[in-house]
């Protein structure tokens, strides 16, 4: 309407300013005033009626062109763009958004757990024309994906075990709301890229159980290594006394009586040579060593 409206004003002080210019052609300065105005309002519309066969698009949107309730399929790129001046042109962000939720679910075994998630979306391109014409107002946000996104959190959440979330799960909580959420609002026009889940919060009683049993587990775990270490050492000690013991038979078997005879003589020969010795008897005993009486 704007555009009709600029057009009928400038055509009108078109046609004025050359009815004004006539006279002032024949000599009337009373027309000169009414000629420059009417130039000015024939140009200043004229301007605003031609900027409305353009539109510019911001950067992360697109346009979608309604034509008195005939929707184009074809949007419009960011950047500026030639169109029909009697359409409008709708402008849909296809950047990533963030939503957060904090809410309350149950899980398989009925008990209450709080659950912090967001979802990071955003609007397909090619199906901007589509939600425009098939959700109200084309907000596709409140209409279609924060409403699934909780039902779909809920239901999800009711499969899981609340002890298992307090540790190995949450990666796959997420991962499953997040496949199940894209699965059903791909379809109408939305990008889902991921869910973060933030934050698991059990009951009191059921994160204190899970903590005493992890407790218990460490301590299981640390009496089966120290036990383990015992048994190592036990095996160590035992290896130990039977090389000892294996080797003291080796060398049982190999002294002989000839060679404690041998040692002996070797021995009655240093202490002969050595300068402190002073009185050495030699007897024929049992063994046949000598009987040292003194040495000082």
């Amino acid at each position: 309407m704007g555009f009709i409206f600029s057009m009928i004003i400038a055509i009108v002080a078109f046609f004025a300013w050359i009815g004004a210019s006539r006279k002032v052609k024949q000599n009337n300065a009373s027309f000169r005033v009414v000629a420059i105005v009417t130039l000015i309002a024939w140009l200043f519309f004229g301007l605003i009626a031609i900027s409305q066969v353009f539109t510019q698009v911001p950067a992360g949107h697109v346009g979608v062109v309604d034509f008195f309730g005939i929707v184009s399929d074809r949007t419009l790129p960011p950047g500026i763009n030639f169109v029909n001046p009697l359409a409008n042109v709708h402008k849909f962000s296809t950047q990533t958004m963030e939503h957060k939720e904090s809410m309350q679910v149950l899980s398989r075994e009925g008990l209450t757990i709080g659950l912090e998630l967001s979802v990071l979306y955003r609007l397909n391109p090619d199906s901007a024309a589509r939600v425009y014409q098939s959700i109200a107002g084309g907000d596709y946000e409140n209409i279609v994906l924060i409403p699934q996104f909780r039902s779909i959190s809920r239901a999800v959440t009711a499969s899981f075990q609340a002890s298992a979330l307090y540790s190995t799960e949450r990666e796959r909580l997420a991962i499953a709301v997040q496949e199940e959420l894209a699965k059903t609002v791909a379809p109408r026009g939305v990008l889902v890229e991921s869910v973060p889940l933030r934050n698991v919060a059990l009951p009191v009683q059921l994160t204190e159980a899970i903590e005493q049993k992890q407790r218990a587990d460490q301590e299981a775990q640390r009496m089966e290594f120290i036990l383990l270490k015992e048994k190592q050492e036990a095996d160590r000690k035992r290896i130990e006394a039977k090389g000892i013991s294996d080797f003291q038979n080796i060398v049982a078997q190999g002294i002989s009586d000839q060679l404690l005879r041998w040692k002996g003589v070797e021995a009655t020969e240093k202490l002969a040579n050595s300068p402190n010795t002073k009185v050495i008897i030699v007897g024929a005993g049992k063994d046949g060593l000598p009987i040292i009486l003194d040495t000082k």
